[in-house]
């Protein structure tokens, strides 16, 4: 199509209308007009202030500011431009002279309060004054101690005679007080489960949430991680043929029947029992005897006397895969890594339970009293100073006497509330095997009472 001969006179009127100076001719010569209104607005961006009017002289025009280099951290850019920029609580340079006139280079513990009073953070060092001026040093936002410290009003410390009264004193502050920044120890009941083995003419293994309650049974625990316990526990019931069904339901062994069972076709009942995965007391498939030996099995398991389920799945794992059965094998697998797994917690806390009973004397850092901790089943159940006066070595070995001579109730487990002090102890002592050579046996504990610490 022929190009109207007054285009060159549109082009004309439309850079005249907006003040703007021709520019290069174009190929095809036009010239639209949104692109003539998006030249005007461009120059007017350039030169602030100036109305579009008004044709700046390009001598004399402003430089155009450069965009950020691509690499810039976000580190650089302003803080009040970055998410959750905010002002501290309380007047951190006042509080920094407080740690630094204050504070000493000895074991303790330490909290970080907020404006109410609450307690935010919890916390232990072998150092204190190293380790509270390290929060003034962490970068905002990024780091956790500069959150915990922006959002403190206040600081309080207390010196402890060793760093082992500092674990100790950390853990039961945060077990009472539960800090909203404390993520670790502050776990309870709920998040353990235990292994109850039911009483009855046909035991069974279940898990459960809590300890307490029904008192009856034998329990194993704690455990972490209830679903895959609870998968465990259902792979050896399988393997061993003990049933999982309701308590009410009526046990029949084929041994205890007053009358001799007659010939005729038997209505199926226990799914389990049919598919072979249950020695079926409930319908008179066993007899007493038998399901006895599986249930004492099932217990040696747990209690790390006994390897049968284990060398049984792995034994029939190596046959599927000699005959190159190899989904089998595979199944049998994944059944020995959730007994492993459930055999190796157990083996974790076995330790303390059964070795963590004596006396540990402490000695005191920095002037303060030497301390001593009776400490039975992996708890302490009690400390107190170094007794330096004839009342206090009397109240001493009667403490002594009363803590180490109480009959324990016959069960393999602790109470729920005293686990993560239990894997306190367990951890101290196996990354510090010269603290548990200073131990003294339950029988020589009341010695302490008339000797120093060297």
């Amino acid at each position: 199509m022929p190009r109207p001969a007054d285009a060159g006179a549109t082009q004309r009127d439309l850079f005249a209308l907006f003040g703007l100076p021709k520019p290069a001719p174009l190929d095809d010569g036009r010239l639209t007009v949104e692109r003539a209104v998006t030249l005007a607005e461009l120059q007017a961006t350039r030169t602030p202030g100036r109305t579009l009017d008004a044709v700046p002289d390009p001598a004399e025009a402003e430089p155009t500011p450069s965009l950020p280099p691509a690499d810039m951290s976000v580190a650089q850019l302003p803080v009040s431009r970055r998410r959750g920029a905010r002002r501290p609580v309380g007047d951190l340079v006042a509080l920094r002279a407080h740690v630094k006139g204050g504070a000493t280079d000895r074991p303790g513990t330490y909290r970080f309060l907020g404006e109410g009073g609450e307690v935010l953070y919890v916390g232990k060092s072998k150092q204190l004054r190293t380790r509270l001026l390290s929060y003034f040093r962490a970068a905002w936002p990024h780091d956790k101690g500069a959150r915990i410290l922006w959002r403190a009003a206040r600081i309080e410390w207390m010196e402890e005679p060793s760093e082992f009264a500092a674990l100790l004193r950390e853990l039961r502050q945060i077990k009472q007080l539960r800090p909203r920044y404390n993520a670790m120890m502050k776990r309870d009941a709920r998040h353990y489960c235990f292994v109850r083995v039911t009483p009855g003419p046909a035991p069974r293994l279940v898990v459960v949430r809590s300890a307490g309650g029904d008192e009856r049974g034998v329990l194993y625990g704690p455990y972490t991680g209830a679903t895959r316990v609870t998968a465990a526990i259902k792979e050896l019931s399988d393997l061993l043929g003990l049933r999982d069904c309701a308590s009410d339901v009526p046990m029949v062994f084929e041994d205890q029947h007053e009358l001799p069972l007659l010939d005729v076709p038997r209505t199926p009942r226990c799914l389990r029992h049919e598919i072979g995965r249950c020695l079926g007391p409930c319908v008179g498939a066993t007899d007493v005897d038998t399901y006895a030996r599986r249930l004492a099995t099932a217990r040696a398991f747990l209690e790390g006397t006994h390897d049968g389920p284990l060398d049984d799945l792995a034994q029939r794992m190596q046959a599927h895969a000699e005959a190159m059965e190899y989904e089998r094998a595979a199944v049998l697998r994944d059944k020995l890594a959730r007994l492993e797994g459930l055999r190796a917690q157990f083996a974790r806390l076995r330790f303390a339970i059964e070795s963590l009973t004596f006396a540990y004397p402490v000695r005191g850092a920095g002037g303060l009293p030497d301390r001593v901790y009776l400490v039975r089943r992996g708890t302490v159940r009690h400390e107190c100073d170094l007794p330096a006066t004839p009342a206090a070595r009397d109240a001493f070995r009667e403490r002594c006497a009363t803590v180490f001579g109480a009959p324990e109730p016959d069960v393999r487990t602790v109470r729920a509330h005293e686990v993560d002090e239990l894997l306190l102890l367990s951890s101290w002592f196996s990354n510090h095997p010269d603290e548990l050579a200073a131990t003294v046996p339950p029988a020589m504990a009341a010695t302490l009472a008339d000797r120093a610490l060297p």
